[in-house]
């Protein structure tokens, strides 16, 4: 693990180093690289030039851990109306949302859960009268039960509802193989949460190694593998587990985040993959950006030049 992971990822909890940075310029500068924007109308402009390129995009209006009701109210407003959109601009047939749990309500403290399903019931009903569909965003190891039951829930009247897993965690291998049935979609994704060493795998070739058992369970199962990663090595060693497991293109996909490797995902759709891009879009861009931080810390340098910007 990078020396410069845990500290950024206790950065992205603090309110402090929130309030701070959320005052700097920084639009023009890291930001904007990852975050296409903050109202609707920019998240839908980029997802259709997206799929003017050949690619597939599911979007995310950031904010989680959200402790306040009305606060969650209007996150599952903004969806409904996010997709409103996407459907007059046509383009719900290659773009849906991620939404994630604590962001509509999962954190309250009186019953979380019950007003995070009902909300994210919402969100499925007005996904199918757009002609498109949901996934659970997966937040900390806390949330996984409470994430999984919520799925359970939804999918007996929503069954295209998708699911994330973490291979950091060292419980996802199970939940793969309980997931990888017909008719369920699931992304498999490193993590990029901070997790105590009992929960998850810390060494990055543990996670790794997690990770490609993961796939072998998904892409040997009958459900659809939604393969997110920007590692190299994992895009040829999934390619060639495909291949193994009978799989062609279309029964699969990989998900990169927008932003990274915009390259790499043109490559792979002209060769015939199904690629998605996750396009957060919104003012609670903070945690989201803190996060991708850690997992490149490259970036910290050209982060902390755009807060001293003057533009």
């Amino acid at each position: 693990m990078s020396l410069l992971r845990q500290p950024l990822l206790l950065l992205a909890r603090s309110a402090a180093v929130k309030k701070a940075v959320s005052t700097m310029p920084v639009s023009a500068g890291i930001v904007r690289s990852y975050v296409p924007g903050e109202t609707t109308a920019t998240a839908v402009d980029a997802t259709a030039d997206l799929v003017d390129d050949g690619l597939r995009v599911t979007l995310d209006f950031l904010g989680e851990d959200t402790l306040d009701a009305e606060q969650a109210e209007a996150t599952v407003a903004a969806y409904v109306d996010l997709l409103e959109q996407l459907a007059v601009r046509g383009l719900t047939r290659s773009a849906e949302v991620s939404v994630k749990l604590s962001a509509v309500g999962q954190a309250l403290p009186d019953n979380g859960h019950k007003i995070a399903l009902e909300n994210a019931r919402t969100i499925c009903r007005a996904a199918r009268n757009a002609g498109t569909t949901v996934t659970l965003d997966m937040e900390d190891h806390t949330t996984t039960d409470s994430t999984l039951a919520i799925l359970h829930e939804l999918r007996k009247d929503f069954p295209e509802t998708g699911a994330v897993l973490q291979a950091a965690l060292r419980r996802t291998e199970a939940d793969c193989r309980a997931l990888a049935h017909e008719g369920s979609r699931v992304r498999l994704c490193k993590g990029a949460y901070l997790e105590p060493e009992h929960a998850a795998f810390v060494d990055k070739l543990e996670i790794d190694r997690s990770y490609v058992r993961c796939l072998k369970v998904l892409l040997a199962g009958e459900g659809y593998p939604m393969i997110a990663t920007h590692d190299p090595r994992m895009v040829r060693i999934a390619s060639s587990l495909a291949s193994r497991y009978g799989r062609t293109p279309g029964t699969y996909e990989f998900q990169m985040l927008y932003g990274i490797r915009p390259e790499e995902q043109r490559r792979l759709a002209k060769d015939g993959e199904t690629v998605r891009v996750y396009v957060p879009y919104g003012l609670e861009w903070y945690g989201y950006l803190m996060r991708r931080l850690a997992e490149r810390p490259q970036n910290l340098t050209f982060f902390l030049r755009s807060l001293i910007s003057k533009k």
